[in-house]
């Protein structure tokens, strides 16, 4: 592992931890295998089945962001991602492997990071398809509080666009 590349996720999360080692691992293996960089737009897809550290490291290093529309979820409490490459149409899903077992926490990051990749990750076939690009919707100004709203989240009550917040009179507040 470079260590340009680890420090660089470790500046994106914050600190270094045994869950970022799994995303950066799981990013730097794809771009190994693949001979791919960082997706400048949509043309790398990740679909996390965790919400843990390790997005992170996938987010930092591939550059699938849930703002980009790159960067689902389908929260299984799994470490397992699904990859995908729009353009030469390969995919992949990456389930960790690897247990702690007696090491320590900083001998279980080191080998997160440096261990045999059969050892770290089973790669089988992706069990999701291709998510389609993200939708781009126009937005509308909530009628009652004045806030801006994409036009899927905005409801029609007694002839007013309001926002869901707004949608039969809840408030911001509760």
């Amino acid at each position: 592992m470079e260590k340009e590349i680890w420090e660089k996720a470790v500046a994106f999360h914050g600190h270094a931890c045994p869950g970022l080692a799994i995303g950066v691992r799981a990013a730097t293996l794809l771009q190994e295998q693949w001979h791919v960089n960082r997706g400048e737009d949509e043309e790398l897809v990740c679909i996390s089945e965790n919400d843990a550290c390790g997005v992170d490291g996938i987010q930092a290093l591939l550059g699938c962001t849930a703002g980009k529309g790159n960067l689902l979820w389908h929260i299984t409490g799994k470490m397992a991602f699904s990859f995908y490459e729009r353009n030469s149409g390969r995919a992949c899903r990456m389930v960790l492997i690897a247990e702690q077992g007696t090491r320590s926490r900083d001998e279980y990051q080191r080998y997160l990071l440096e261990g045999p990749a059969q050892e770290i990750f089973a790669v089988e076939e992706p069990r999701f398809p291709l998510p389609a690009k993200a939708p781009h919707y126009d937005s509308y100004r909530c009628e009652v509080c004045g806030e801006w709203t994409a036009e899927p989240y905005i409801r029609l009550q007694k002839g007013k666009k309001v926002c869901i917040d707004c949608y039969r009179g809840k408030t911001r507040n509760g």
